[in-house]
């Protein structure tokens, strides 16, 4: 299949290098990686994804080499959102505030 269509082993080199970053936290070679996807003219796809990674590369950079993450908060953001809809239109706010601190 990868002899057929070349287009499909480079866009699958630059996803398995971009997945080792994620996975490892390696944000090192995230410059380098964005490059090379940009110069990808077979794949504007995957030039246009590199760009907008560009634009927030700070961010990007960040999440890709601090060891600290927002799961913690996710978690309780989702879990309020949660509790939130299974009382949608049944109690007032009152209500809501127990449920979020008794549970």
């Amino acid at each position: 299949m990868l002899a057929n269509c070349p287009e499909l082993g480079t866009l699958a080199k630059h996803v398995r290098t971009l997945a080792h970053m994620v996975t490892d936290l390696h944000g090192d070679p995230l410059p380098e990686w964005i490059e090379s996807a940009r110069t990808a003219t077979d794949l504007p796809r995957l030039s246009r994804f590199a760009q907008h990674i560009e634009r927030d590369l700070d961010a990007v950079d960040a999440g890709l080499t601090l060891p600290w993450n927002s799961g913690v908060v996710e978690g309780h953001v989702n879990r309020s959102k949660m509790l939130k809809r299974q009382m949608f239109g049944r109690a007032g706010l009152e209500l809501l505030r127990k449920r979020v601190l008794l549970a």
